[in-house]
């Protein structure tokens, strides 16, 4: 009863596909991109895309070890935009990005000045942080 158990659990094991091999994962070459920077008081997150929108890296205050109220300042949005774009340099070849900034925290300058001192190019920054227009409809009146 013993063998019988082992038998089946051999065959089992061989009636079980292998895992394919997968292909190794080729890397784009992208000389030109985008970088999105979102800064809010709480953290800053910084993407790094193609003309597309298809992201390369990404990284942020809290992915870089800052926690608390630290992931909100100047500092750890510099180290944040410093680690996604020596990856996105080193991997994918950026050397020109246009900058899109989103939001009102303190990393914003941090980050584009982090851009320039990796050594990729500044091609234009644009400010599309959304403001709000006509604001919320007022209370009616009151009723006797």
């Amino acid at each position: 009863m013993a063998e019988d158990i082992k038998n089946t659990a051999t065959e089992v094991a061989e009636a079980t596909p292998s895992k394919a091999k997968t292909s190794k994962k080729i890397k784009r070459i992208v000389n030109s991109g985008a970088v999105h920077i979102q800064s809010t008081f709480n953290n800053t997150i910084i993407s790094v895309t193609d003309r597309n929108g298809g992201v390369l890296t990404a990284s942020s205050a809290g992915a870089n070890g800052f926690r608390g109220s630290k992931k909100g300042t100047a500092f750890a949005a510099g180290v944040a935009a410093e680690k996604a774009l020596e990856l996105a340099k080193k991997n994918h070849s950026l050397n020109s990005v246009d900058v899109y900034v989103s939001g009102i925290g303190l990393g914003r300058d941090a980050a584009i000045r982090a851009i320039s001192t990796v050594g990729i190019k500044i091609d234009s920054i644009t400010d599309v942080t959304p403001i709000a227009h006509g604001g919320v409809r007022p209370k009616g009146e009151r009723k006797p």
